[in-house]
C-alpha cells in the first residue's frame, strides 16, 4: 500500500457486481476513464492494445468482448487500433504468426469479435524487431521488440492477473515485457548461456547456417547444424527459424534476473509512448496462459484495475490477492495447503517457492518505470 510521504502512482480498482444498467465492459469503460486514459491524445495515433491471445486449448485468458469494447472505445477517440502479441519462444500453437493467428481466432480474438486488427508483432518467424537502447539497463541494454510493437505511437495493456511457474506472477510487466520481445528478446531475457543445436531435433535444412548474421553456423559431415561459438552473440535467430526445435535454450536463468529483464523489456516498449495500463483479478490460474490447459483458480474474482503506472499496477494486483482468501474448493493452494490458514500470505510463492516476483518490481522501479507505492482509489 501506499507510503504516504513518498511519491505514489494511483491505481484504480472497481469490483465485479453489476446490475441492469452496468455490465462489466461499461465497469470497465468507466474504470479507465476514471483513471484518466482520455489525457491521451489518440487521434490519428497508431494504438496497440498489448494482450496474450492464450494458447489454444486454455480457457483463462481475457475475454475478447473485453478487447472488443476497448477497440471500440479507442477508435472513438480517433485512434488506428490494433490487437498485438509477439510469436513465443517454445514450441506450440503461437510460435509462427500463422499459427498463432489461426489460435488467437479460434480463441475469439478476430477482427469480426474484437473490431479491430490483430497483428503478430514479431512476424512470421519472430524475426521481426527493434533494437530500443534504455538507460539505467543493467542486463539488456537495447530490447528486442517486436517491431509492430515499437512502430506503435501508444500502447495500451490488458492483462489476465495470474500465477506464473518462472516469473511468479503474469502481470503488467510480464505482459509487456516478455510479451513484447521478438523470439530473439525472449531467447535473451530466459536465457543464461547461448544457444545449443538438438542433434535428435536437427534435420539439416540449413536455414539457421543461411540466416545466422554472424557465420556462426554450418553444416557437419552429417548433415546437423553446429554453433562456431568464437563467432556467436547468442542473438537467438537461429531458435527463432528453427520450427523443428533443433535450435534451443541451453540453460535457463533464475528468477530473480528474469524478472529484472523482464522489467528493462518493459522500459523499452513504453519508451517515449503514451501508455496505460489495466488489469483483471478474474480466474487467477495457478500458472500461465501459455499452457494448452489452465487449472483451476485459487483465489476468488476479486476486479479490475487500471493505472498509468505498470509497476504499481502489478504491486496493487499481488497485494489484492494476498489479502484474498483461497477458494474453499479442489486447486493447487487447497490442495497443498489445505489445513492452513492462508489469508495475508503470498500466494505467488506458495505456488511457485523457486520464483522471485519481487525483484522484478524493484528492479522496474530502480530503473525508472513506476514504483511500488501506490493510492487505491475505488470506482
Amino acid at each position: 500500500m501506499a507510503d504516504k510521504e513518498s511519491k505514489s502512482s494511483k491505481v484504480y480498482f472497481t469490483n465485479l457486481r453489476t446490475n441492469a444498467n452496468s455490465n462489466l465492459m461499461d465497469k470497465m469503460e468507466r474504470l479507465a476513464i476514471r483513471a484518466g486514459i482520455l489525457d491521451i491524445d489518440f487521434k490519428g495515433q497508431f494504438t496497440a492494445i498489448k494482450l496474450s491471445f492464450g494458447e489454444p486449448g486454455n480457457l483463462a485468458y481475457l475475454r475478447p468482448n473485453f478487447l472488443g469494447r476497448m477497440a471500440e472505445f479507442l477508435r472513438k477517440q480517433g485512434a488506428k487500433v490494433y490487437l498485438t502479441d509477439c510469436n513465443t519462444l517454445y514450441s506450440g500453437r503461437r510460435s509462427n504468426a500463422v499459427d498463432h493467428l489461426e489460435g488467437a481466432a479460434e480463441n475469439g480474438f478476430n477482427p469480426i469479435q474484437v473490431k479491430a486488427p490483430v497483428i503478430i508483432a514479431d512476424g512470421v518467424k519472430g524475426t521481426e524487431h527493434r533494437e530500443i537502447p534504455i538507460d539505467g539497463a543493467e542486463y539488456c541494454p537495447a530490447p528486442k521488440i517486436g517491431s509492430a510493437l515499437a512502430d506503435a505511437d501508444i500502447v495500451i495493456s490488458m492483462t489476465h492477473f495470474k500465477g506464473h511457474e518462472q516469473a511468479g506472477f503474469g502481470g503488467a510487466l510480464k505482459n509487456l515485457g516478455m510479451g513484447g520481445g521478438s523470439v530473439a528478446g525472449k531467447l535473451e531475457m530466459h536465457g543464461a548461456s547461448k544457444p545449443i543445436i538438438n542433434r535428435d531435433k536437427c534435420i539439416g535444412c540449413g536455414v539457421c547456417v543461411r540466416h545466422c548474421a554472424h557465420d556462426a553456423l554450418s553444416l557437419d559431415a552429417e548433415h546437423k547444424a553446429v554453433i562456431n561459438y568464437d563467432n556467436c552473440v547468442g542473438c537467438g535467430q537461429c531458435v527463432a527459424l528453427c520450427q523443428h526445435e533443433g535450435a534451443v535454450l541451453a540453460s535457463w536463468d533464475t528468477s530473480a534476473n528474469l524478472n529484472c529483464k523482464i522489467a528493462e523489456y518493459t522500459k523499452a516498449v513504453l519508451k517515449d509512448k503514451p501508455n496505460f495500463h489495466i488489469a483483471f483479478i478474474m480466474n487467477v490460474s495457478p500458472e500461465c496462459d501459455c499452457w494448452n490447459h489452465n487449472d483451476a483458480a485459487v483465489v476468488p474474482d476479486l476486479g479490475i484495475l487500471a493505472s498509468f503506472d505498470p509497476v504499481a499496477l502489478d504491486q496493487a494486483c499481488v497485494d489484492l490477492v494476498t489479502k484474498a482468501p483461497v477458494l474453499l474448493t479442489d486447486n493447487k493452494l487447497h490442495d497443498d495447503h489445505e489445513h492452513e490458514s492462508l489469508e495475508g500470505k503470498d500466494k505467488f510463492h506458495l505456488l511457485h517457492p523457486d520464483t522471485d516476483w519481487a525483484t522484478g518490481l524493484a528492479h522496474g522501479e530502480k530503473i525508472g518505470l513506476g514504483t511500488r507505492n501506490y493510492e487505491l482509489i475505488e470506482v
